[in-house]
């Protein structure tokens, strides 16, 4: 069995989560691992998806698996994704975020979509998806390009949850001697 090797996630508010990531050139055997590592932490953080900005890494790398309590685990390690298509069809959806822990807001998102990518064999795939992988491929694709599931609401609401996330962050850090 391979060893887990869990990475720290980064929780907002954090400059690094607003920053765009870089196409990787190929998936080779540091993309495969990079992927293996963040379907470890996902499922150690018990997440449906992760993207490679949450640890750190300022790459177009994700990794997803809605697979359901109990049902086998279907997970998906997408580099360099493309929404090729998407539904005029949308869904609101309460969406939640291993950077954002334990916040939730209602955000709309076309129901379905077409996605092109390389797949951990450095093979071009292109894959459809709706429901809640479709969501959940959106939201990482969003981080991706710097962007949180609260800046798909109000402004009101996101000010309210990333004052709450920023003071959490105070009472966990060490108090200077």
């Amino acid at each position: 069995m391979a060893i887990m090797a869990l990475m720290p996630i980064i929780t907002a508010p954090d400059p690094r989560l607003k920053r765009k990531s870089k196409p990787v050139a190929k998936v080779d055997g540091r993309v495969r691992k990079l992927m293996a590592d963040m379907l470890d932490t996902m499922y150690d953080s018990s997440g449906i998806g992760l993207s490679a900005p949450q640890v750190g890494v300022l790459e177009r790398v994700i990794v997803v698996d809605c697979a359901r309590e109990g049902e086998k685990r279907q997970p998906v390690k997408i580099a360099n994704p493309e929404i090729v298509w998407e539904s005029d069809e949308t869904v609101v959806c309460s969406e939640g975020c291993l950077s954002l822990p334990e916040q939730y807001a209602d955000v709309e998102r076309p129901v379905a979509i077409r996605l092109r990518y390389l797949d951990e064999q450095n093979e071009i795939r292109e894959l459809e998806a709706k429901g809640l992988l479709a969501t959940c491929i959106q939201h990482e694709i969003d981080h991706l390009d710097g962007v949180l599931f609260v800046d798909h609401i109000s402004a009101l609401k996101r000010g309210i949850i990333l004052r709450k996330l920023a003071k959490t962050k105070r009472l966990k850090s060490p108090v200077p001697a």
